[in-house]
Formats: structure tokens, C-alpha cells, sequence
């Protein structure tokens, strides 16, 4: 009553020829209707034959890792056999079914669950319904926000009933909001008229001005009126709607029988899906104990099972009780508990007092989350088993895992929070050490860099002086922060610190990180012909091996970085639940070597995740690795917004490697609309005005763009003169990407009598291959040349292979130009229906293509891309009629048609 127009929304997303997702958070405040609304919902659903999955949260599971994930999926955990064996091992390992020796990866349980809600919509669409979200566990809330973002083509509903204030991780942003507010005059009127015993009078007055609109304080501040208040006095004194219920509530049970009271606190300490246990120790549903509170409208029946006709009933029970009665429940839940972690975590509520058992058993909760993934779930346990651990040294080793845990959910505050109870219960340096660096790891995922930096490096110090095993890894981190800001003195800060250090510094994966992320230019020329037999010896560790792609990376050896991101990821799975430090390190890869709408899935769950854990830094990271592919597939207005987004989320000066990525995506997107003023301007900006790099390794990038901007721009001078500036700078060691680059630049730059052996030089060599794009714009530039040169016959191979390698990428403007270029040299490019159309899919839509030609199925291109294997259908269906195809066996024709011409075109003229 009062919420048609709400209803309409539902019903309307809820519609049963519906043959897309659909995803709607209900917000309001306790007792508003999110409930019945859902309820209605299901229902519904119900009676036109779908199917619906349901999960309600509970505050006694936010700490249980994918409780929310096993109650929503239990009534269909016997088709997780159709599953992918990879998705049924890692779905049924966090949900207990299976052993696990490592939590499986987060993407391949979301991919997982996305796999099967798509399998269960296939007869009938598909509603899932998770209520009071706000009480459900992090982990699960993870996986309902990536399979929302990947069920487009899906008949499947998500609704998520939310208490209006309550964070709700993932499903926060994007998504439609619902919000129930307060019911008017009439339907609040309308409303209590329906009651069994209308309030009038006095009462009727009183009861509207305390309700505030809210239906269920409306229904029950009657029913209180009706039974307890007849000459309408209510409630005293002006209270929150929640207090005012609750007390409501719990006088309502003060009143019933005690046999009656004993079993609501068993049930309201039970609840959720711990509640069939209580069931054992509750009465038969049929029972005469449960009569009363039936009467009193406190629990209702449905078959065999008693619940709480709202979650705030089970509140006021709950907190109406003595401690010594709700300890009590809490043991004798205990005793019935047939699941370990349900039983540990009754134990701790009914503790009171160190007892090494209790924690023994939370801390085999904690291992168990952990080998699920449930990061938050594992540092909750961690820190009450060191609220209950008798000695002060364990509590201390305790607290540091749990900090370490804490670390991957992003949540700063409850780490320093842990690090500070370790300094308080320990003097052991280690542990501190150990305490802090988790501390000093995910504020370098943040801003201001500055305070990181100065804790990575204290702890660096102390740990090196006291002979802890964590200085290597704190200097690690600091390098990030050094990426990051592009600070000078911190290169000397952690150059003098990693000398101190013990063993021999050009040796392991983390001596390789913390040089070649700190100066690729000093380190690059020892560290990359070592590079590959270090990749070697890290084949079983996965960490190792990342490191060492992100090394690569940063020396420019790009295809070797591609090769290693793309080992460890088929292997080991091996991105973790954060981004890491550097993270974005395999997006940039693969731009870099043309896999560009691989490079934008990378962002995209980059940012997706930084979101989720607010981790701002992060989210700018993914933001400008998005903006520049966008820039070079000729999206400049989603180019120039991804950009700016993330110049708001960071500080230019302590983020500098941010601020020139964004700089020169904001110049791309201006190439790509013919605006060389801007684009000078923007390229210009990754240089101070004495010609000095902004930063260290980014800034250097640009250099081919801003002479190419400056010659249309008539700024030769100026530019030439950075140009060389920067080449001093570099010196000899400089990599075979950054020559190539300079050499650009002098041939755009040079008297046109000069400047054939600069471009010659550019294109010397295969090495150049890794980078596809910036090897067809310096042969774009040398075609452009010869033509005025009048060398036509010589221009039309570089300009021939300049163009296919742009349509290959997608790059629109630049095919254009380079189409333009043909025609003055007397070729008119060939129309290329197919080639053209495919550049016109979407980056995700190339890559479901690439992968069917390959002779991938829906499923196993779907596990790759982490979409359902009916939304991979959906685009192959939509994609056929566009390229000009009707079975996949074409596909191929279509890819290869589209690779660049034979190497011939590669000739540069002799």
C-alpha cells in the first residue's frame, strides 16, 4: 500500500519475456518495505514458472566467508556438476564442499557462479533476491558485483534490499537506486485503516507523528496502541524509529511465557542459515511454546521451520536478554553445531575470557576462509582468536596475520588499527615490522604518497638494523610509491638502503623489482639480458614471476612482459584480490603490444575493484590505461573523460606518472580529432619548462607524439631541442622502444634533406615489431615523406603496411590518414568489408571473435573472458550479420583478413 509506483518498477524488470539482466537496489530505512517488496517479487516470479534464488543477510554471517553465496546457491548446488571442472573446484572450495590447499581465484569463482545463474535461466528467466545486504559477507557481495557487471545478456534480475546508509561494496555505482521513502498522509492513513483495530483519536494522531511515514512502525506502534496503550499515552519521548520498534518488540516478548522467551533467543542467537541447527535444539514447529510469540506476530510458520517475521524482532529479542542468557544460547548453539566455523564463532560469543581453545578453533576458521578467499572473514577471526589467546606473544603473531589479512580488503583504518594492537602486545621487531609494512602496502594503493613512502622506509631501516626478514619487502613497496611520484630523492633514499642490505643485490626477483622500478635507465642495461633466466627460475612462484613481467614492462622488453603476464595468468591465475602495486603494469603491456581490448578488461576490473575498496590511486591507474586506448581508437570524448577522472582522483605532484598518462591520453584523444594545438600543449606538459622529465620512465614516451604535434604546430625548435636534451639525459643505456622513439622525432624534426637515415634508424631491426602502433606511425610518417619526396613507388609498401596494421588495432584516425596518404600515392585502399567491420566491433566483441576462430566454445571463451557462455553467444549472434558471416568455421577468414599484409611492406627502402 502506498508503493505502486515501486511495484511498477519491479514488475517491469521482472517481466517474464525479459531476455536481458537487470539489476535494482531497493534502499530504506528498517521497516520501509524493501521485504515485502522482495517478497511480492519472488513470489510472482514464482507463479509464472521462473526460478528464483534467495539470500537474506544476517549479522551473526558478515564475518563467515560466502555465507551469503552458500544460502543463495543451496537449494542448486547439485548443478554445479555442469560446471567447468576449473569452475566447479573453485566455486565448490569456497563454498566448503571441496578441500582446498589455496584460495582459489576470486574471478574464477565469479565466473564460476555467472556460469551457472546463466545455465539455471536457460528453461525460464531467472530472479535473485539477496535481502538486508548490508549484513552480507564481503566475499559474497564480490561475487554478486561481477556477475551484475557481466549478465547483460542474461535473463536474469538481481534485486538487493539495502538499509539506506549501509555501504554496499560493488553494487554501489551504476546501478539503479530504488528508494523507499516515507509513505504520504494518505497511505499512511489508508494503511492503518486496514489494521485489525484501527487507532482513532489521540491515539491515531500520535501514532502517524511517531511512525514518520514508516509502514512497519506504522503496523506495529497499532498493534502496541491496540493491546497495550487503549487510552492512546503510546510511546514516551521522542525516539529513532529502530529504538522505538525495538523497544516495541522486546516488551512484546517480555511478556510472553519463558519457555516461549528461551526458544526466540535460541532462534534470534541462531538465525540465518545456522538456524536448522537450532532447530535441534528448538521445539517442533507444531509445538505449544510457539503459540504465544504466533500470536504476538513475532515469528511466523512455513512448514517445518520457525523464522522472525523481521529482522528487527530478532534484534530486540537479542539485546533484550541479560548477557549471561545470550551466552548461554550461544553455548548451547555450540554444542548442536555440526559446522566448525558456526560452532568457533558461537564459542567466541559466549567467551568471556582468554581460552587457548576457542582460539585454536577460530583459527582454523580463519585458514579455512583463507583457502576460500575470504580476506575479511580470515582477518575477523584472526583478531578474536588474539582477543582470546592466553599468551601475549601469540596474541601479537595473531594480530600481524591479521593485519596482513586485512590488507586485501582495502580497508586502511581496521589495518592501522591492527598494526597499532601488535606494537602494543609485542616488542618484537619482526612482527612490528611485519604489522607496518601491511600498513605502508595498501597506503601506497592510496594517496598522499608522501606518509607511505616515509613508513616503507622507516621499516626498511628498522628491519634491516634488527635483522628482520621484511626490509627487501618494504623497499619493494617503496619503489612502487617512487613509480608512482616520480620523486628524485626517493630513488637515493631506497638506492642507499638496498645497498646496506645483506646478499648479493643483483640477485632475485625483488632486488630486480625494487632497481628497475626505481631507474630503468641505470638498471636496464645489467638487469635485462639477466631477465629471462630469472623468469625461468621463477616458474613455482607466481609472485616472482608477476614481479619480473612488471620488470620487463618497465625496461620495455615488451613481448617479453606479454609472454610472462600471460604464464602466470594461465597457470597460476595469479591476479590477486587488490590491485597490486603496479598492477595496471599488464594493461600497459598489452596496449603496447596491440591487444588493445585486452588491455581495456584489465582496466576495466582494475577500476571495478579499486572502486569497491576505494582505493582511488588505483582507480586513476585503470582510468588513464582506459583513456589512452580509447584516444587510439578514436574515442575522444570518453578519452578526455577517463582522463580528467582521474586528475580528480590523484594530486598532479605526488602522482606524476598519473598526471603525464593522462597528459598524453588527453594529447591522443586531440591527434585523433586533428587538434594540434591542444595536443602540443599536452605533450609539452610531460616536460617542466626547462626540458626536464615530469617523470622518470613516463615522460620519455611521448617523445615521437610531441615532435610529430610540434611540426604542424611550427614549434621545431623548441621540440628539437628537448628532443636531444632528453637524449643527453638517457645516454647509451637507453631502451631499443625509447631509441626508436627519439629517432622518430629527429626524422619528423630534421630538414627534410636529413631526415631519411632518422627514420631509417627507427625502423631498423625487428625489435621494433613489439610495438605495432608506434612502428606504423613512423611508417606512416616515412611513406608521407617519400611520396613528397616524389619516391612514390617506394612510399606505397611502408603506407600499405601502415594501414593494415592501423585497421587491425582499430585505430580510426589514423586509418583515415593513412587512407589519405594512399590515395595521393595513386592507390585507393581497398574497401575491406570485412577487415572495416570487424574494427568496428567492440574491443570485447574482437576478442570473442579472435577466440572462436581459434575453435574456442561459448564456455571456454566465456571462462576466458569471465562472461557467460550465453552472453558470448549473444554477441557471436550479433556480430555475424555485421561481418558478413554465418557459421564460425568463417571466422578465421575474417581474423586473418584483417592481420597485416605480408612482410614485404616491412621493406624500408635501401
Amino acid at each position: 500500500m502506498g508503493r505502486e509506483t515501486e511495484t511498477a518498477e519491479i514488475l517491469r524488470r521482472i517481466a517474464a519475456g525479459r531476455s536481458h539482466g537487470e539489476v535494482l537496489i531497493l534502499t530504506g530505512e528498517p521497516g520501509a518495505g524493501k521485504s515485502v517488496l522482495l517478497g511480492f517479487a519472488a513470489g510472482r516470479v514464482r507463479g509464472e514458472g521462473g526460478r528464483v534464488l534467495r539470500a537474506l543477510g544476517s549479522e551473526s554471517e558478515a564475518h563467515l566467508a560466502f555465507a551469503g553465496l552458500h544460502q543463495l546457491l543451496r537449494p542448486v548446488l547439485a548443478e554445479l556438476d555442469g560446471l567447468p571442472p576449473r569452475q566447479r573446484a573453485a566455486l565448490g572450495t569456497v563454498l566448503g564442499l571441496e578441500e582446498g590447499t589455496e584460495a582459489p581465484d576470486g574471478m574464477l569463482v565469479g565466473q564460476a557462479v555467472l556460469t551457472l545463474v546463466s545455465d539455471l535461466a536457460e528453461p525460464a528467466p531467472l530472479l535473485v533476491v539477496v535481502d538486508d545486504a548490508q549484513w552480507i559477507d564481503r566475499a559474497s557481495l564480490d561475487v554478486l558485483s561481477f556477475v551484475a557487471r557481466r549478465m547483460d545478456s542474461e535473463p536474469v534480475t538481481l534485486l538487493v534490499g539495502v538499509r539506506a546508509a549501509a555501504a554496499l561494496p560493488g553494487l554501489d555505482k551504476g546501478y539503479r537506486r530504488l528508494e523507499l521513502g516515507p509513505l504520504s498522509g494518505e497511505a499512511a492513513n489508508r494503511l492503518l485503516d486496514r489494521q485489525p483495530v484501527p487507532p482513532t483519536g489521540r491515539a491515531r494522531v500520535r501514532i502517524l507523528q511517531e511512525a514518520a511515514g514508516n509502514p512497519l512502525a506504522l503496523v506495529e506502534l497499532a498493534r502496541a496502541g491496540a493491546s497495550l496503550h487503549p487510552g492512546g499515552s503510546g510511546v514516551e519521548g521522542p525516539l529513532p524509529v529502530t529504538d522505538r520498534l525495538e523497544r516495541i518488540f522486546a516488551g512484546q516478548a517480555a511478556l510472553l511465557p519463558e519457555a516461549t522467551r528461551r526458544a526466540l533467543l535460541l532462534l534470534a542467537a541462531a538465525d540465518g542459515a545456522d538456524a536448522p541447527t537450532a532447530s535441534r535444539g528448538l521445539p517442533e514447529a507444531g509445538d505449544r511454546a510457539w503459540a504465544p510469540a504466533e500470536r504476538a506476530d513475532l515469528v511466523r510458520q512455513d512448514g517445518p521451520r520457525i523464522s522472525f517475521r523481521h529482522p528487527l524482532i530478532r534484534s530486540a529479542v537479542y539485546h533484550a536478554a541479560s548477557f549471561e542468557e545470550r551466552r548461554q544460547a550461544h553455548l548451547a548453539l555450540a554444542k548442536l553445531s555440526e559446522e566448525p566455523d558456526r560452532r568457533a564463532w558461537h564459542l567466541a560469543a559466549a567467551t568471556t575470557r582468554p581460552d587457548e581453545e576457542v582460539s585454536a578453533a577460530l583459527r582454523r576458521t580463519a585458514d579455512r576462509a583463507r583457502r576460500r578467499g575470504g580476506h575479511a572473514a580470515a582477518a575477523a577471526a584472526l583478531q578474536r582468536a588474539a582477543e582470546l589467546s592466553p599468551r601475549r606473544s601469540d596474541q601479537a603473531r595473531l594480530l600481524t596475520e591479521a593485519a596482513a589479512m586485512a590488507v586485501f580488503t582495502g580497508q586502511l583504518g581496521w589495518v592501522e588499527r591492527l598494526a597499532a594492537e601488535v606494537r602494543e602486545h609485542s616488542d618484537d621487531p619482526a612482527l612490528i615490522s611485519r604489522a607496518a609494512l601491511a600498513t605502508g602496502q595498501l597506503m601506497a594503493l592510496r594517496r598522499p604518497h608522501a606518509a607511505a613512502f616515509a613508513l616503507l622506509t622507516r621499516i626498511a631501516e628498522q628491519a634491516a638494523a634488527t635483522g628482520s626478514p621484511h626490509a627487501l619487502d618494504a623497499l619493494a613497496a617503496a619503489a612502487v610509491v617512487r613509480y608512482y611520484s616520480g620523486e628524485e630523492s626517493q630513488r637515493h633514499r631506497i638506492a642507499n638502503l638496498l645497498s646496506a642490505l645483506p646478499g648479493s643485490p643483483g640477485s632475485g626477483a625483488l632486488h630486480a623489482w625494487v632497481r628497475a622500478v626505481c631507474d630503468p635507465g641505470g638498471a636496464g642495461a645489467a638487469l635485462a639480458p639477466a631477465l629471462p633466466a630469472l623468469i625461468a627460475g621463477a616458474k613455482d612462484d607466481p609472485g616472482s614471476l608477476t614481479a619480473l613481467a612488471i620488470v620487463a614492462w618497465v625496461l620495455d622488453e615488451t613481448a617479453l612482459a606479454a609472454r610472462t603476464f600471460d604464464e602466470a595468468y594461465e597457470r597460476w591465475q595469479a591476479y590477486g584480490s587488490l590491485p597490486d602495486g603496479l598492477g595496471s603494469a599488464v594493461g600497459w603491456t598489452y596496449l603496447e603490444q596491440g591487444r588493445w581490448a585486452e588491455a581495456r578488461s584489465v582496466a576495466a576490473e582494475i577500476s571495478a575493484t579499486a572502486s569497491v575498496a576505494g582505493l582511488g590511486h588505483a582507480e586513476a591507474c585503470a582510468h588513464v590505461l582506459d583513456a589512452t586506448a580509447l584516444a587510439l581508437l578514436g574515442e575522444a570524448d570518453e578519452a578526455r573523460g577517463r582522463a580528467e577522472r582521474a586528475l580528480v582522483l590523484v594530486d598532479p605532484l605526488e602522482s606524476r606518472s598519473v598526471a603525464v598518462f593522462a597528459r598524453r591520453a588527453l594529447g591522443l584523444a586531440a591527434v585523433a580529432e586533428g587538434d594540434y594545438d591542444t595536443a602540443y600543449a599536452q605533450f609539452r606538459s610531460a616536460f617542466t619548462d626547462d626540458g626536464d622529465p615530469v617523470h622518470y620512465h613516463v615522460s620519455y614516451t611521448v617523445l615521437g607524439e610531441l615532435a610529430a604535434a610540434a611540426v604542424r604546430r611550427g614549434r621545431r625548435a623548441d621540440a628539437a631541442e628537448l628532443l636531444e636534451r632528453s637524449a643527453r639525459r638517457l645516454g647509451p643505456n637507453r631502451s631499443a622502444r625509447i631509441a626508436a622513439l627519439l629517432d622518430r622525432g629527429r626524422a619528423l624534426l630534421a630538414e627534410p634533406d636529413h631526415a631519411e637515415p632518422c627514420f631509417r634508424a627507427a625502423l631498423a631491426g625487428d625489435t621494433g615489431e613489439q610495438w605495432p602502433f608506434e612502428r606504423a606511425q613512423t611508417r606512416l610518417e616515412y611513406g608521407e615523406w617519400l611520396r613528397r619526396r616524389r619516391r612514390i613507388a617506394e612510399a606505397r609498401p611502408l603506407l600499405t603496411a601502415a594501414l593494415d596494421t592501423f585497421r587491425r588495432l582499430g585505430a580510426r584516425p589514423w586509418t583515415e590518414r593513412a587512407k589519405a596518404e594512399l590515395r595521393a600515392a595513386g592507390i585507393e585502399a581497398a574497401g575491406g568489408v570485412v577487415p572495416s567491420a570487424f574494427t568496428e566491433l567492440s574491443p570485447q566483441q574482437q576478442q570473442i571473435v579472435r577466440l572462436a576462430a581459434r575453435g574456442l566454445t561459448n564456455r571456454e571463451i566465456g571462462e576466458r573472458l569471465y562472461l557467460s557462455p550465453r552472453t558470448v553467444g549473444s554477441h557471436l549472434y550479433r556480430v555475424f550479420p555485421k561481418l558478413g558471416v554465418t557459421a564460425r568455421s568463417q571466422l578465421r577468414d575474417v581474423v586473418e583478413g584483417t592481420l597485416p599484409a605480408d612482410r614485404r611492406h616491412d621493406q624500408v627502402p635501401a
